[in-house]
């Protein structure tokens, strides 16, 4: 058998509860006030000035100190590096002879 489409008159008749008619004007409520909440969020970042951290001058000297320090210690690594490749260079000669 084909099912009936469901037909809508004067005459229908919807029986919800209390609760339920709650529930969704409580969600309708809370949807329209997130939305209206974040309109009114978008329009003030609009109107604030554009963030400029600032860096201060105990912030700078770390930072600056860590750089020097990598660079001191990648130096020392290429030293390490240069004598082991030298050694290694020395073996390679002496096997060849």
């Amino acid at each position: 058998m084909a099912e009936q489409p469901l037909k809508f008159s004067e005459n229908t008749q919807l029986t919800l509860d209390l609760k339920t008619i709650a529930v969704v004007v409580g969600g309708v409520i809370s949807l329209a006030t997130m939305y209206f909440t974040l309109q009114a969020d978008i329009a003030e970042a609009k109107e604030l000035p554009e963030f400029e951290p600032e860096v201060t001058r105990v912030e700078f000297d770390m930072k600056d100190q860590l750089i020097r320090q990598t660079i001191l210690s990648t130096q020392e690594d290429v030293s390490e590096i240069k004598q082991d490749l030298r050694r290694i260079e020395e073996k390679l000669d002496q096997i060849n002879d």
